[in-house]
């Protein structure tokens, strides 16, 4: 009884292990948590590989979703139950192809013998009764059509699918197809659940999944045929990428190359100073050393002279020689011993410092003195909105007033203020310089006439000698040069240079930018300009004839000011009017580009408007303005 229990409970057939994908026997059965349903492991894997973009897997039956790990299908858990079944079910029937060759029950009548053919009409096996019955009982089955079950297993002839029996009704079969609902089902289940579905039967069904089937394999090697293209023409395109990538690789090699010998030139220079320095300080000490080895060498020579063992012998004069000998010696031993020297050499040597360049400059950096200082001695309030600033003396400013207030004040660096007489009453001056010697009252100034610049004049002694028509100008800017030429700056990309005397037009240097809102000169002849409040904001070093060095360029929202010192040396102020700070570098200039020298440490500032001044009174001295207050700004370096 047992052994009939068991043989009940195995698998008559194999449809309990066939895997829903492959439809063949399991292999390692694999469970998909999220429903319960399994599939070959290597199916799944399969079907994993065209869905690499998903976190996640849907199952090819209930469209459930189970979610993925880092493994993806290697870490499914297997179905040990399915795998033992299909391990009983190989040990019984032998091997993998034992669906062919065992043979199937007959599913016509209730003895479940062995099938010897399959009726395509009834859709049933039959055992050899039944098939006997079929052949011979003509009145009920004549014209159903019987297949040998051997050509079934040989290959000769195909039976197709073999209905199901619907599992809620039990007698009918499952031989139609919901496509709405993509189940089978019987014909009562689609009267009852599914009248205004789309109902297939079962051979339609199977011929239009054959159909796709077949359009699915021919669309899969076009496609694989495509893609196949598709990768030689990447790699193609990997060959031109390599090539471009080449190319970059090299440019950059090149790039390096010649940036790399200019830091070793840095470099070495740099090592040069330095070894000059030491040499200097070594010397220095050599000096301070030698200079005490000849004291000593003195002092003992001159008490050799006059030791005692030798008085008894002398004569009077010798005496009195030896007299005047240890007065000497006397005074030498006197002589305070120079402890300090040596020490501010060393102090000397330990105030240089090496300063890295910005991330502006291709250089190390350079060797300087102790960290340079800029100090704000006074700051003065004048009395209304500045129009322009120019040098005055040494320590003092001239400060040109915009309208209604009008005027000039001279102010100095002792905050000291006053105003300047000889200003015609029917006129305004926009702007003025004052030339070096101003005894002689050399002065260039713009009239306003109208809110229009109407002339620009030069005087002497308070006479007008000379005027230069300009009236195509709203505003503009004058400034002298270190020979007293006057630069005439007419805010756009022209500046004008005027003879000392004010009546010869000498050159006009166009610039390369749309604005050009303040100029100076080197006593060279080399005109500075900068473009202020301009976006972008530049500093610009041209020559008489309009050649342009590189330019400096500000950060977006960062202004330029510059000024030219008696050195030729050129201050520009970075001025940040939102985070009220100015940053003042110190350059040199290296044919017409500037190369930076030092800069100076961060000054706050009250700064309220955009537009602001910057000259250079002398060379430990400058002046910036803005708004309504003048700084002046002491230098150490």
């Amino acid at each position: 009884m047992a052994e009939k229990a068991e043989e009940e409970k195995a698998p008559s057939t194999s449809e309990n292990l066939t895997c829903p994908l492959c439809l063949d026997i399991f292999d390692e059965a694999t469970i998909l948590t999220s429903c319960g349903h399994s599939f070959c492991r290597k199916c799944l894997k399969n079907y994993d590989l065209s869905h690499q973009d998903l976190d996640h897997m849907i199952c090819p039956l209930c469209r459930k979703i189970t979610k993925l790990s880092a493994n993806r299908v290697d870490d499914f858990l297997t179905n040990v139950t399915v795998n033992g079944l299909v391990d009983n079910y190989h040990a019984k029937c032998g091997g993998m192809n034992a669906l062919l060759e065992m043979r199937p029950k007959c599913t016509a009548c209730k003895f479940h013998q062995d099938a010897v053919s399959f009726c395509r009409t009834c859709n049933n096996y039959m055992c050899t009764n039944c098939d006997f019955g079929h052949k011979h009982l003509t009145s009920f089955f004549e014209g159903h059509e019987i297949v040998s079950l051997q050509d079934i297993i040989d290959g000769k002839v195909s039976i197709g699918h073999l209905s199901e029996k619907c599992c809620i009704h039990k007698q009918e079969n499952r031989d139609m197809f919901c496509e709405d609902c993509k189940v089978h089902v019987c014909l009562k289940c689609v009267i009852v659940g599914h009248q205004h579905h789309n109902i297939k039967n079962q051979t339609d069904f199977e011929q239009e999944l054959r159909l796709k089937v077949n359009d699915l394999v021919q669309r899969c090697a076009a496609k694989k045929i495509e893609l196949e293209k598709n990768i030689q023409n990447v790699e193609v395109q990997r060959q031109e990428v390599y090539t471009a990538v080449q190319k970059l690789l090299d440019d950059v090699s090149q790039a390096y190359s010649i940036k790399a010998k200019e830091l070793e030139e840095n470099n070495r220079n740099l090592i040069e100073q330095i070894n000059v320095v030491k040499q200097s300080f070594d010397d220095d000490l050599n000096v301070l050393k030698s200079n005490d080895r000849q004291r000593i060498k003195s002092i003992y020579s001159s008490i050799t002279l006059v030791s005692n063992d030798r008085l008894g012998r002398l004569e009077t004069d010798s005496l009195s020689a030896h007299t005047l000998l240890c007065d000497e010696l006397d005074a030498m031993l006197k002589e305070a011993t120079d402890y300090t020297s040596a020490a501010a050499i060393t102090k000397k040597a330990q105030e240089k410092r090496f300063k890295p360049a910005d991330d502006t400059h291709l250089e190390l950096g350079r060797i300087s003195e102790s960290d340079p200082k800029l100090k704000v001695i006074q700051c003065v309030h004048v009395r209304g909105r500045i129009s322009n600033m120019t040098p005055y003396s040494v320590n003092s400013v001239a400060i040109i007033y915009c309208s209604p207030e009008c005027g000039i004040d001279i102010i100095d660096s002792a905050g000291k203020k006053e105003k300047y007489a000889n200003i015609p009453s029917n006129m305004q001056c926009n702007d003025r310089v004052f030339q070096h010697d101003r005894s002689s009252c050399g002065i260039a100034q713009a009239w306003l006439v109208q809110g229009r610049t109407d002339e620009v004049t030069f005087s002497s002694y308070g006479s007008r000698k000379s005027t230069l028509d300009v009236k195509d100008n709203i505003i503009i800017i004058v400034n002298r040069s270190p020979s007293d030429e006057i630069l005439i700056d007419h805010q756009n990309k022209i500046v004008d240079i005027i003879d000392p005397t004010g009546s010869t037009p000498e050159h006009t240097v166009s610039t390369k930018h749309n604005v050009t809102r303040q100029v100076s000169a080197t006593r060279s002849g080399l005109i500075v300009t900068s473009s202020c409040n301009t976006n972008p904001s530049v500093v610009t070093v041209y020559d008489r004839d309009g050649n342009a060095g590189k330019s400096l360029r500000a950060p977006d929202g960062v202004h330029l000011y510059a000024a030219v010192d008696e050195q030729d040396r050129v201050y520009v102020a970075s001025v940040d009017v939102p985070n009220g700070n100015v940053v003042i570098r110190l350059y040199d200039l290296d044919g017409l580009n500037l190369k930076e020298r030092v800069q100076f440490n961060v000054l706050n500032m009250i700064l309220g408007h955009q537009w602001c001044y910057l000259v250079s009174l002398s060379p430990d001295m400058l002046a910036f303005a803005c708004h309504k207050n003048v700084y002046f700004i002491k230098v150490s370096r």
